[in-house]
């Protein structure tokens, strides 16, 4: 004998949607384009420094831009896959990779201390000004992966908050160090790398309520 369908089931069975599954191909084009559409409007908006083109730009400038770009972008990937955890996943290289980053800001200071100028630092106000806009230029890329991030199950959303706000603050402060002229590695380390740090501490303290089921 047949049991008869339990009601309970066949309801919630007649509440289930189709979901798109998340591909992680998707997430980064997203990400990409967003960054695209980022220094777009920064080009649009202050233009973008001429130096690198025209031979002009200090080795420092490509260095420090890329090593940024690069923490960006591994970032980004390690928060598309939080959104479809998985055992065994790691993060060791991105740890390393941030490692390297905070070289920059440690030989800036430390150049400033040997040579006498940490007290009488050059192009403060473009620094600051770096600083804040470097920091807008994230939000792009911010919005782009919380709502990635709410379609998936991150297992820690503290670690999926942080990794964001080190994607969107390394990618924002590296399309918006596109426009900046000033190459030295005093104002490079310091005042564009600090969008990285800042936005990676918001980003640990107001993610997780934004990507809370």
């Amino acid at each position: 004998m047949t049991r008869p369908p339990n009601p309970l089931i066949a309801q919630l069975a007649g509440e289930l949607e189709p979901v798109r599954p998340l591909r992680m191909h998707h997430g980064l084009a997203q990400v990409a384009i967003a960054t695209a559409l980022t220094i777009a409007a920064i080009a649009l908006w202050h233009g973008l420094w001429s130096g690198p083109t025209e031979g002009r730009a200090a080795a420092t400038f490509f260095i420090s831009n890329g090593l940024i770009a690069l923490v960006g972008l591994a970032s980004a990937r390690v928060v598309v896959r939080m959104a479809a955890p998985r055992v065994g996943t790691r993060q060791d290289g991105l740890r390393w990779l941030l490692a390297a980053l905070a070289i920059l800001p440690v030989t800036a200071i430390l150049l400033a201390v040997l040579e006498g100028t940490i007290a009488r630092h050059h192009h403060a106000a473009d620094g600051w000004h770096c600083f804040i806009a470097g920091t807008a230029s994230s939000v792009a890329v911010a919005i782009v992966l919380v709502i990635w991030l709410r379609r998936g199950a991150p297992v820690s959303s503290r670690a999926a908050g942080f990794y964001t706000g080190v994607a969107a603050g390394a990618l924002g402060s590296f399309a918006y160090g596109l426009s900046c002229p000033v190459d030295t590695i005093g104002h490079l380390g310091i005042w564009h790398v600090a969008p990285v740090a800042v936005s990676a501490a918001l980003g640990r303290l107001a993610v997780p309520a934004l990507i809370r089921w």
